[in-house]
């Protein structure tokens, strides 16, 4: 951070006051991110206000603690560590009463908490933002009586436009960590989507869940009706298999959750008369009820040994894996009947496979200044997968390339469903944002438990030689041109979670010879023996390597390159690909 232009900081005048006060605001809006806006908080204080040590610290609603986020003179460990209760030291004591709190000499003052030895004064002030107890800013120097009464004004002036900033950056970290957890969800879907065997099953998510979610216990309970109990099937207790005993219906945190049908979060769960004490360490609970076409299923449990240990991102993320694990496991537990009804099955699923065959739309060889074309191989007899084509008014065509959530024939009925809404809406909607909002409200009306699309939106303008395009969580395009690849950087949410989610758009001006290549993320995401991704950049290879051929060989050469790179690897999820070509 460059320097601040006031060199002494007793400002003579108010205007003087007022052009730094607007430096300050001006420095600490160019971020929207934390970590760089407190590093620049932290600057910006070491600068103004005399001390030794200039540290950060953020209010924790969940734990009711002030965390340590950012230091200047403090040891590592300490950053790493740091937590101070409301009320508890300088620091604590400022954020409790809402006040400043200047000390001239620490040794003498009650609630000091001693971490460096060589300190004498410290002053601490509190952050809010519209009421609200954002963190506390805090200052210490080695020497007594460091601080006036005009650097508490002075550092008051500055939190108070200081928190706002912070308040915005913790919103915006939010949103992105709720982001990650739709990526979690649909990293969890793909990984125990296929698996048919309970117990292989329950394992999995119980280890994949636990790099989310740091629990002590995990455990799952079925429910019986005959015997109205929840009946225990699973349980990890730090990686080993332990049992617990069956629980009535409508009993303990579990039975709250199946009765209420609701997400049940217990911080402190000896303070709660619903707790059934397993382990005596336990002390915070959050139960997840398991509902297939509104019927609860099971139960998900996870306890943990600290207070209040479940978040809001926890419950979301649970809340989200819920209805598929569900599924899961009423997959797993029906899998015995269905596997004795196998070859009645496989010949619906042939007869499904040739009317999906007949639902996808045909390509043209060239059409509107474009060659096309598309490919799709379903990683199971019918495809999760889909991709289209309409003709809209003035010559415009859109092309659309989507992966539902899932595998097999409710997939395939879902993306047929989509592909019926997305024709109906298109012909009348001006951008690809907009169509995309509009098919995630649509699809929110006909939500459907654990089903969700992420899709790739493009529309080719002729006249302009612009394609606009828009992303609900699909594989952004690789645009070719010449013997260069770009692969375009487009995000979104997927459609049918979220009812306020919304799109951005993007367009790209395309030459004559130009190429753009849509592929799912069955052809990105395709693994090895090794576990490697076969990604982007090997495809932009592949593509370029055979950029003069026909698209119709460009196309084959990606999918036998794929095959190739997979070695044998299982295919996981449905292969898509659309391939265009700007023609002279």
């Amino acid at each position: 951070m460059a320097p601040l232009n006031k060199t002494a900081f007793h400002f003579s005048q108010r205007s003087e006051l007022l052009d730094f006060l607007l430096e300050v605001s001006s420095q600490i809006s160019r971020t929207i991110e934390l970590e760089p806006l407190l590093e620049t908080i932290g600057n910006i204080i070491g600068q103004v206000i005399p001390g030794t040590l200039v540290a950060i610290l953020l209010y924790d609603e969940a734990s009711g603690e002030l965390k340590l986020r950012h230091g200047q003179g403090h040891r590592e460990e300490l950053l790493r560590n740091l937590s101070i209760p409301l009320g508890e030291g300088i620091t604590g004591v400022a954020a409790k009463e809402r006040k400043a709190v200047v000390s001239g000499d620490v040794r003498t003052h009650p609630d000091y908490l001693a971490a460096v030895d060589a300190v004498r004064s410290e002053i601490a002030v509190p952050m809010e933002a519209g009421g609200k107890l954002v963190g506390v800013i805090d200052v210490q120097s080695t020497e007594p009586d460091a601080y006036t009464e005009y650097d508490q004004l002075l550092l008051q002036l500055l939190s108070s436009r200081i928190a706002y900033a912070v308040e915005n950056a913790r919103l915006y970290q939010r949103a992105e960590r709720q982001n990650e957890t739709l990526q979690r969800l649909a990293e969890i879907s793909q990984q125990v989507g296929l698996l048919l065997d309970l117990d292989a099953l329950l394992q999995k998510v119980a280890g994949i869940l636990h790099g989310y979610v740091a629990y002590a216990s995990f455990n799952i309970f079925l429910v019986d009706e005959r015997q109205q109990l929840l009946k225990h099937r699973f349980s990890l207790r730090y990686d080993e298999r332990v049992h617990f005993a069956d629980i009535p219906l409508g009993k303990g945190i579990t039975g709250h959750a199946y009765t209420s049908r609701e997400v049940t979060r217990v911080g402190d769960a000896l303070r709660d008369p619903r707790f059934i004490v397993t382990h005596n360490d336990i002390r915070s609970e959050v139960a997840v009820p398991l509902m297939v076409q509104d019927k609860v299923v099971g139960v998900l449990d996870l306890e943990s040994e600290q207070l209040n240990h479940f978040t809001d991102d926890h419950v979301q993320l649970l809340g989200l894996l819920a209805p598929q694990l569900a599924i899961s496991v009423e997959n797993a537990r029906l899998y015995e009947e269905l596997s004795q009804r196998e070859r009645t099955m496989e010949a619906d699923l042939d007869a499904a496979r040739e009317l999906q065959s007949f639902l996808l739309p045909r390509m043209p060889a060239a059409r509107h200044g474009l060659e096309i074309e598309a490919r799709l191989a379903a990683a199971r007899t019918i495809s999760g997968d889909l991709y289209d084509y309409l003709e809209l008014d003035g010559g415009k065509v859109l092309f659309a390339v989507g992966d539902v959530s899932g595998k097999g024939a409710a997939a395939a009925l879902y993306g047929a469903m989509v592909s019926g809404l997305l024709r109906s809406l298109a012909p009348s909607v001006g951008s690809p944002k907009q169509i995309l909002r509009l098919l995630n409200q649509s699809l929110l009306v006909r939500r459907v438990h654990a089903r969700y699309v992420t899709m790739m939106l493009a529309v080719w303008d002729p006249t302009r030689h612009v394609l606009q395009m828009a992303n609900s969580g699909g594989v952004p395009p690789l645009v070719v041109r010449g013997a260069e690849a770009e692969d375009l950087r487009l995000e979104g949410l997927p459609l049918g979670l979220l009812p306020l989610a919304s799109y951005e758009e993007s367009e790209v001006t395309l030459n004559a010879g130009d190429l753009v290549i849509f592929v799912s993320d069955g052809v990105a995401d395709q693994t090895n023996g090794s576990d490697e991704d076969y990604g982007k950049e090997r495809l932009a290879q592949v593509v370029l390597a055979n950029r003069d051929r026909t698209l119709a060989e460009v196309c084959d050469a990606v999918l036998a390159d794929v095959t190739d790179f997979a070695a044998g690897s299982p295919v996981f999820d449905d292969q898509t690909m659309i391939a265009l070509r700007v023609q002279p």
